[in-house]
């Protein structure tokens, strides 16, 4: 560790530049209270990766949720892999969304919401900490937005981009190719984006050279993403807007996984099996598609906008074949389940600004109506979640008192009902061996009504960039993974199926301070539920059990930046964060707490045309748990702690940019914080290995 400290001290170089300083608090966000906000007048804790950002973090690997773990403090370190299980935010799951619309599957969460579109499509990502009672059902983490891109000012503009990656420990089958390109412009009263993704993932190999296990495995990935928006700009006040978003990334391999054992800590790796199996359908996203239409008008009446929102939107996540899934009385030797996914919903949005003597004041109202249709089927017909039926109304308020431009109060409160029905439905025979099958049960179905009331309330001084601090209460409804309930139901009758949903209470105090090129933030947070809304995976029948724990969930993040000179910036910055069963006083499992999280990083930019680049990341220990026979209970088993170290470099000459980049450079032979903490044999596979990045992008 000593050696790669003092090769950052030593290095000029970085992740990509954050806005400066005394720019970055003039951000502008939408997240947060649905309309367009100053970041200085957020009382809590928000985080915005931009497009620059974004852009360079494409010359060193393509995953979004390596960019959310190394840019942004309160999440877990990357799991390397298509899920984005074990990258909770402040130790709660997140709301995907896209503009606005959810991506995230609450009913039966699947975990694969973050990647739902290519960050090449993308303005900004915002990011909200914490419970909210702003968007509802499935947020109460926190909130990640996907904020598309936006039209240029020109007629015709845009970039086209080609690159590829590969192994430096065994580069042969592990080359990727990779091509995006956006075009995008502005003709009179109307404008229009296109973005287009094409990206052919090799053979993903690890430190010793190995290509990495297949279950959630980026090796041999095809992926296609088309976005496109449409806009007709009405008059000086009405515009009108369409969005489509095709996505699609399947996994077609000849490969096979040679099963490891974390008992005896052999990792899990594969092969090559000579031919694809036809048995094995391609798993990942399949043709998910969004389209969204949204009609605003800045002077709906005096002093108050409009937006109006319409969705639907199409799921279709395709799941490895598991062996856990068996029914040799009926001839299955296992099988492959798939997320179906239909949502359409409509959002109303008002927001009326009052100017009172030195209050400046806004009142953010509206309502917001989904259905949601979720069920998780089998590939061979079996129904193994049954069809779920959702209809979700809500109503609510959020104001904002902004005194002298120094003191900022928010409130806000949101009243939900939401109305699920389920069909009578048996749950599945399920074997792990001959002798060894869950008992599957005939449910009868019915009817759940939830009926919920939260609110939300936050005081920022930002009078003066030297310290700003604010102190934010907010709270979250979030119903259980109802679906996985279901599936794994030992009683008869849904209504004896522990589906209580659970609310989330969410503090935060914390400030941000500015003063001759430093900038400082730190956020202390707690966060309590009294049902929580866990499952229990059972070793014997392979099924999830509900295990509905009360929380809390306590941590702080730092993090801070640097102006040496003009050209070299650095910073850093630290997660921490821990939770208890508050009944039994038992830590809570890795399903929900990772280990601690450090980015240290430095930017020098000699010249307008050349960038350098370095981070350094420490993931930490966490070992709460004790074994049974050096067995480990899933997500108990104790982290080993490790370092990654990536490098990135570009060079730009008139239109053209040269980059290249290189992950792991230090080739740092390591297990993933979730590959150590699930503790199952199919999920131990290493991290990725030492692997470059070439490409160039021409901009017009």
């Amino acid at each position: 560790m000593s050696l790669t400290l003092l090769t950052l001290a030593a290095a000029a170089a970085a992740l990509p530049a954050a806005p400066l300083p005394h720019t970055a608090l003039e951000e502008i966000i939408v997240t947060g209270s649905r309309t367009a906000e100053r970041i200085d007048e957020v009382p809590a804790s928000v985080s915005v990766v931009g497009k620059d950002a974004l852009l360079e973090d494409l010359q060193l690997n393509p995953e979004i949720q390596n960019t959310l773990a190394l840019r942004v403090p309160g999440f877990g370190p990357a799991s390397g892999s298509t899920s984005n299980s074990g990258l909770t935010l402040r130790g709660r799951r997140v709301l995907v969304m896209i503009d606005g619309v959810p991506q995230s599957t609450p009913l039966r969460n699947g975990q694969l919401g973050v990647r739902s579109v290519d960050s090449s499509a993308l303005e900004r990502i915002e990011i909200i900490k914490g419970a909210t009672s702003i968007y509802g059902n499935g947020a109460a983490g926190g909130i990640v937005n996907y904020i598309t891109k936006q039209a240029s000012d020109e007629e015709i503009s845009g970039d086209i981009a080609v690159s590829s990656r590969f192994s430096l420990v065994d580069a042969k089958d592990s080359f990727s190719k990779r091509f995006d390109g956006t075009l995008s412009g502005t003709i009179d009263k109307f404008s229009y984006v296109i973005n287009a993704v094409y990206d052919s993932r090799g053979q993903q190999k690890d430190a010793d050279g190995d290509t990495l296990g297949l279950i959630y495995g980026l090796s041999d990935l095809d992926t296609v993403n088309l976005f496109t928006k449409a806009a007709y700009q009405i008059d000086e006040d009405k515009r009108l807007q369409a969005t489509f978003n095709y996505y699609d990334s399947q996994q077609e391999s000849s490969l096979v996984d040679v099963t490891g054992s974390p008992l005896l800590g052999q990792k899990t790796y594969a092969v090559e099996s000579g031919a694809s199996d036809s048995r094995f359908a391609p798993q990942g996203p399949k043709g998910n598609t969004n389209i969204m239409l949204n009609y605003s008008d800045q002077e709906l009446f005096t002093n108050t906008s409009f937006t109006l929102d319409a969705y639907r939107q199409r799921l279709k996540n395709v799941f490895f074949f598991s062996t856990s899934l068996a029914n040799p009385e009926q001839g299955f030797d296992g099988g492959q389940s798939l997320i179906k996914s239909s949502k359409s919903g409509i959002r109303a949005n008002f927001n009326t600004t009052v100017q009172w003597d030195k209050f400046e004041t806004s009142f953010i109202y509206g309502i917001d109506y989904l259905k949601d249709t979720t069920s998780q089927p089998l590939l061979d017909g079996r129904i193994w979640v049954p069809e779920i039926d959702m209809n979700n109304k809500a109503a609510y308020l959020q104001t904002k008192f902004v005194w002298n431009d120094a003191l900022v109060f928010k409130a806000g409160v949101r009243a939900e009902k939401i109305d699920i029905t389920v069909d009578d439905y048996s749950t599945l025979l399920l074997c792990r061996s001959a002798t060894t099958c869950s008992v599957p049960m005939d449910v009868t179905g019915g009817d759940l009504s939830y009926d919920s009331t939260t609110f939300n309330a936050g005081l920022r001084y930002k009078a003066s960039p030297l310290f700003s601090p604010f102190i934010s209460y907010s709270e979250g409804f979030d119903i259980s993974d109802l679906g996985r309930l279901l599936r794994g139901a030992q009683v008869t009758d849904i209504a004896q199926v522990r589906t209580e949903a659970s609310n989330v209470r969410h503090y935060e105090i914390g400030f941000t301070s500015e003063f001759d090129g430093l900038k400082i933030e730190f956020a202390y947070y707690q966060s309590t539920s009294e049902l929580g809304t866990g499952t229990k995976y059972d070793p014997v029948t392979g099924v999830f059990l509900p295990v509905r724990e009360p929380q809390k969930i306590h941590g702080f993040e730092i993090s801070g930046q640097y102006f040496v000179t003009e050209e070299l910036e650095v910073g850093a910055s630290f997660t921490r964060f821990d939770g208890e069963n508050t009944e039994t006083d038992e830590k809570l499992t890795g399903r929900y707490i990772s280990p601690s999280n450090l980015v240290i990083y430095a930017d020098y930019r000699p010249t307008e045309d050349i960038s350098l680049a370095l981070d350094y990341q420490r993931v930490g220990d966490r070992d709460e748990f004790t074994a049974t026979g050096n067995d480990y209970a899933i997500y108990e088993g104790p982290v080993r702690g490790y370092d990654m170290v990536n490098l990135r470099a570009s060079y730009t000459v008139g239109a053209v940019q040269f980059y290249g980049g290189i992950e792991n450079l230090f080739n740092k032979n390591y297990y993933s914080a979730k590959s150590q903490s699930i503790f199952l044999a199919s999920y131990f596979v290493k991290g990725i290995g030492r692997t470059a990045s070439l490409g160039m992008r021409y901009q017009f």
